[in-house]
């Protein structure tokens, strides 16, 4: 990496000396216009608009346009007086929260590398990350004051230049104005996609697949292969009835993304078993309690119409018996 600042952070009464570093990078494939015939790169005069002529680099000056099209040329003189803080320091304003800070104003960031002794560097570091708060700093890139934010990250001091507070837009839409009421269902299930695809943020999972593609499609010219288009897959292009269906639709298609599916026939079926079960020990409201005494009555029934049964034979055995006796006795 190069540096493309050097300076020192004004922390107080102390000076840390460092170097900045972009901490990032475009990873966009760039590329050259080009001549189709013979691959030859197309370049570009710098042509004044009054005269016709080719400019060269040094006579190009900095032009402000007027409202009716005239034009103020600005000279280096005219930008060196300008009153930008010392442009070899980045001065700390204070300290605040950083979820105060709204991300849409954070613009691009930069690695602080020591340069000199290390320790009043890892003090302003630690002393951050133990209030858990970042610097709000003035500094000069480029022939510019930007305000910008200092905090910690993995051991690291970042700056990382922010937009002026009238530089972010303020947002001015119809919908703002209107009247929108949601259902509760329509909130519950935007709630349960929520929740579906709810997890830790781990930006190795991410990567830039046109970027990729397109890579291999330059390899692929490279090696005088044959490129073919990838086979995407094929989507759902059902026209969706309503806001509720679209909702249940996506809430299933994130959790079949997670692999949650659907549940298994043995546990559907299990369902209805159980509901079953619970019916055979209902009380004398349920169903089962009341086919249980018809039961039980029917059983009593049956034993009562037996014992009557049993009386009357034995009535009539002891009705026999005495005829029977004196039968016995006439014949003797």
């Amino acid at each position: 990496m190069q540096s493309i600042w050097k300076g020192s952070i004004s922390f107080g009464l102390v000076s840390i000396p460092v170097r900045l570093f972009s901490a990032t990078e475009e990873k966009d494939v760039s590329f050259r216009q080009v001549h189709r015939d013979d691959g030859g790169r197309i370049r570009y005069k710098r042509v004044c608009s009054v005269d016709g002529e080719e400019v060269p680099y040094g006579d190009i000056a900095k032009g402000y346009e007027l409202p009716d099209g005239e034009m103020v040329v600005l000279e280096d003189e005219d930008f060196a007086n300008l009153p930008i803080s010392s442009s070899r320091a980045v001065d700390v304003l204070e300290f605040v929260p950083a979820d105060q800070i709204d991300p849409v104003q954070f613009s691009k960031p930069y690695y602080c590398d020591p340069t000199g002794d290390s320790k009043p560097y890892i003090l302003l570091r630690d002393s951050l990350e133990k209030a858990e708060k970042v610097a709000i700093v003035k500094v000069a890139l480029r022939q510019r004051e930007r305000l910008a934010v200092l905090r910690p990250r993995e051991g690291v001091l970042v700056l990382q230049t922010m937009l002026w507070p009238d530089e972010v837009r303020v947002p001015k839409f119809d919908f703002l104005d209107k009247d929108v009421t949601l259902r509760q269902q329509e909130l519950a299930m935007a709630e349960s996609y929520i929740s579906a695809l709810s997890g830790d943020f781990e930006p190795g999972e991410f990567s830039d697949g046109y970027r990729e593609a397109l890579e291999e499609v330059i390899q692929a010219k490279i090696a005088g292969q044959e490129v073919t288009a990838p086979v995407e897959e094929a989507r759902s292009t059902g026209q969706v009835v309503d806001l509720m269906e679209a909702l249940r639709r996506s809430v299933a298609e994130a959790k079949s993304r997670r692999g949650e599916g659907t549940a298994p026939a043995a546990t559907k079926n299990a369902a209805p078993a159980r509901k079953a079960s619970v019916a055979k020990k209902a009380g004398p409201s349920g169903k089962a309690s009341v086919a249980k005494k018809s039961t039980v009555k029917g059983a009593a029934a049956n034993k009562a119409a037996a014992k009557k049964s049993a009386a009357r034979k034995a009535a009539a055995k002891r009705a026999t018996d005495p005829a029977k006796k004196s039968a016995a006795r006439r014949s003797a």
